[in-house]
């Protein structure tokens, strides 16, 4: 059997830093191939070569035996490759039938959009997947997971016999990651390849194939999934030397929360319609609090709330014993809330350098009466180092770090004046292990200062890692409390 696609001595640099050295890689027909390795390890920018993202590198590309070298995405997709990206390109104000038929409409005889069948048609793609979501809904008005899911049909059934997904199941519930597997196992056994890059190392195993570990931009090995467990991808990811790392990934947590700590925020009889209803709970300063469930439970649309973009219909939020209206974002960051949401883009300017994504939300207190540039870069370099962000250049652009690095910049937004509250919506997705451990000690050093956090997430891993006490929510309600007890992935799964 012929290989599908073949890449032999791949090379490529961006200015003085290597993102690949010498990089071989197969696809097979009727494979899905899992690609597995910590943030700037090299994953992402293969597969944007392979998309025809990136056009200029050193080695070869072989797609049905024959050289090729694409120079735009629209010519990998003429060859029948398809790439869904981390950081979605939906288009928020468009429907979600124009997302699914981007560049594609289906026109009538006087050469207009068929509407109707465009419509008919992103239906019945959606259902295909399990997803109940009426085509004329704005993009916008959707979960970040739903939006996912879209991006993900789009793709799916455009024809390609090649599809790269980049953590497509990061903002995904356990049942619908269950049934995009079942999507892709058809896929595959219709002949289709598959190309998984995922941080969810149990979703690797649970649905490749094959897996092949990236670390420092070189490919370290490529085995049968079969062969395989998550502790011999995670020592090949980190290397030798990160026992205490690997232990924390791959056991249970236990809990204890600082119960003699004041409360620095309290909810009351807190609600919205659609999104949450009769929401009470305490943070206290010191303390990280996770608000887990999967995706539509309500804990993401909770966060939001807290940072004043989703105001509540009732009840009431309070700081010091005060009651606090929460009716916008600049209202909640002059009550001492500070806010990450799940997409970065939302928050973070990726042509910008580091220096000034970090410094935009301080520059009241920096400038005053003029621009002060050297004091920008002087913060910028401390967070820098500190945090331990790679490349360690405050100029270069934001869109050339890593995820993890750029989430890295999102958080020391917040730390040269630390707020009182500090709320995190899934603030490790699409990270390796080494990435999130980084943003663990962030964390965890902000607690230490007396900053109450709340993290919001659908992934368990995320706040049995981070969290002191962790409340469960299910559609929309508060179900269960874990605190001052050791807590497993599975009775956080159950109780969801």
């Amino acid at each position: 059997m012929t290989t599908l696609l073949e890449l032999a001595g791949i090379s490529k640099a961006f200015g003085g830093a290597v993102a690949l050295r010498e990089v071989d890689f197969a696809l097979e027909p009727g494979e899905i191939h899992g690609l597995v390795g910590e943030n700037g390890a090299g994953k992402s920018t293969l597969m944007k070569i392979i998309a025809g993202v990136h056009s200029e590198y050193v080695g070869e590309m072989r797609l049905d035996g024959r050289i090729v070298r694409f120079a735009s995405p629209r010519d990998a997709l003429a060859a029948g490759i398809g790439m869904v990206h981390q950081e979605l390109s939906a288009v928020r104000a468009l429907s979600v039938a124009e997302n699914v038929y981007m560049g594609v409409q289906p026109l009538n005889r006087l050469g207009l959009v068929d509407w109707r069948a465009m419509r008919h048609g992103a239906r019945e793609h959606l259902d295909s997947l399990g997803i109940a979501v009426d085509p004329r809904t704005p993009m916008g008005a959707l979960p970040l997971g739903l939006q996912q899911l879209v991006e993900l049909s789009r793709v799916l059934f455009s024809g390609a016999r090649i599809i790269i997904l980049d953590e497509p199941t990061s903002a995904l519930s356990p049942p619908e990651v269950e049934r995009l597997f079942g999507v892709l196992r058809r896929l595959r056994d219709a002949g289709r390849s598959i190309i998984f890059i995922s941080h969810f190392l149990d979703d690797v195993l649970a649905v490749c194939d094959r897996v092949t570990v990236f670390r420092n931009g070189r490919k370290v090995a490529v085995e049968a999934c079969a062969d395989v467990d998550k502790r011999w991808v995670i020592g090949r990811m980190i290397g030798a030397g990160h026992d205490e790392l690997e232990e924390s990934y791959l056991s249970d947590i236990p809990l204890q929360s600082p119960a003699e700590a004041p409360v620095v925020l309290a909810l009351e009889g807190l609600g919205r319609a659609g999104a949450y209803r009769d929401v009470s709970l305490a943070v206290r300063g010191g303390e990280v609090l996770g608000i887990y469930g999967f995706l539509g439970a309500g804990q993401l649309e909770l966060a939001r709330t807290l940072f004043g973009a989703l105001p509540p219909d009732r009840g009431r939020v309070l700081a010091g014993g005060r009651t606090l209206r929460l009716t916008s974002t600049s209202r909640a960051r002059r009550a001492g809330m500070a806010f990450l949401p799940e997409s970065r883009g939302m928050m973070l300017f990726a042509k910008e350098p580091v220096f000034k994504n970090m410094t935009i939300s301080i520059l009241e207190r920096i400038h005053r009466l003029w621009l002060r540039p050297a004091a920008e870069r002087a913060i910028a370099r401390e967070h820098v180092e500190r945090l331990r962000i790679r490349p360690p250049d405050p100029e270069r652009p934001l869109g050339t770090l890593s995820g993890g690095n750029q989430q890295k910049v999102a958080l020391a937004k917040w730390l040269t004046h630390l707020p009182r509250v500090l709320v995190l919506s899934e603030p490790t997705r699409g990270m390796d292990v080494g990435a999130k451990d980084d943003v663990v000690k962030i964390v965890r050093g902000l607690r230490e200062r007396g900053i109450g956090i709340v993290v919001a997430s659908t992934e368990p891993e995320t706040v049995l890692s981070l969290a002191d006490r962790i409340v469960v929510m299910k559609k929309g309600e508060v179900v269960r409390e874990f605190a001052d007890e050791p807590v497993s992935k599975d009775r956080l799964l159950a109780a969801a």
